[in-house]
């Protein structure tokens, strides 16, 4: 039986009360820099009729999301592969977890551990899971350029620029992992060398499953497609929001700012998006005009649509034994 390592286990917790103080600070100060009244004022006088167009966006794009991972998923051979409804169950459920863990990651680790429980291999469930994030982070990495484009200014931000150039590193790192044979075998030399035996088996596996996925250039165009119309969901959400709280910009300003907000908000330093995305709302919008404390209700108000959007996994989790998706 395994034994958990007391002192890995006390870096992980550590990590994650760091992540929640910096989430809990980060969002006061954002509040107390609005004005906690002026945010009031913005959020109460909301319009419900635009909330609820917000509402039937995010149902489409959790959708679409789940679309896509079916899709991926195709490359498993069928008699590994879960019945569609376990697939969808696990989907739900995981999105729902990582509404309370760092980042993407931490949903992303459930799927891929719920995943494996339903006797697909470890390296075919992290390779499908890794593809749905680095084909998601690459449509956003598309419309954030776009953005780029209809707002030029952000163009002489240096964070920006920065944030865009390693998330690009990123992205082609990656794709010379999934469709070179060089890199396959540079995976090979890499896993030989490493200490542990198991470490080794685990390097060559990860590399094998997201090898697959090389020839299905037509899956993945079709991922990479629906993962562009989510963004896109994705910024008319929080437009309909803007609208709710009378933020009359056009709808461009948002296709320039939403991509680059949804980036900041993967950085897993906070949970779930909690204090980095009130930053992005109130720097970006306030370079449009828009007053810091409907700025930092519309991020409130974004935030709280992605856990209405989660909701359904959390039925799930409630009422149909969820918690054996959840690893410690």
């Amino acid at each position: 039986m395994h034994t958990p390592d007391p002192r890995r286990t006390s870096i992980v917790r550590t990590g994650q009360i760091l992540r929640i103080v910096a989430a809990l600070a980060l969002t006061a100060l954002m509040l107390w820099w609005a004005g906690p009244r002026s945010v009031w004022q913005a959020a109460r006088g909301a319009s419900w009729w635009w909330i609820g167009a917000a509402i039937l966006l995010v149902i489409a794009d959790r959708a679409l999301m789940a679309y896509r991972w079916v899709i991926l998923l195709r490359t498993i051979p069928s008699a590994a592969r879960p019945p569609l409804s376990q697939i969808l169950r696990v989907f739900f459920v995981s999105t729902y977890l990582g509404t309370f863990l760092p980042g993407s990651v931490g949903g992303d680790a459930v799927r891929t551990y719920s995943l494996n429980r339903l006797a697909v291999p470890a390296a075919d469930a992290f390779a499908s899971v890794f593809l749905d994030r680095l084909l998601g982070i690459v449509s956003l990495l598309v419309m954030a350029i776009l953005g780029l484009v209809l707002a030029r200014d952000l163009a002489r931000d240096p964070a920006v620029l920065v944030a865009l150039a390693v998330t690009t590193a990123v992205c082609a790192l990656a794709a010379v992992v999934i469709f070179s044979r060089r890199a396959a075998v540079l995976g090979g030399v890499v896993a030989r060398w490493l200490p542990s035996e198991r470490a080794g088996r685990i390097t060559t596996g990860v590399v094998d499953g997201l090898q697959r996925y090389g020839p299905e250039r037509r899956n993945l165009s079709l991922v990479l497609a629906a993962s562009i119309a989510v963004q896109i969901i994705r910024v008319l959400q929080a437009f309909s929001l803007g609208r709710s709280l009378e933020i009359l910009l056009p709808a461009t300003t948002y296709f320039a700012f939403i991509p680059i907000i949804l980036l900041v908000m993967l950085l897993p330093i906070s949970v779930n998006g909690l204090g980095t995305s009130q930053v992005a709302f109130v720097g970006l919008f306030g370079r449009a005009g828009v007053a810091h404390g409907p700025a930092f209700a519309l991020s409130v108000l974004f935030l709280g649509l992605g856990v209405v959007g989660n909701l359904p996994g959390g039925l799930l989790y409630a009422f149909s034994g969820g918690k054996r998706d959840a690893p410690r």
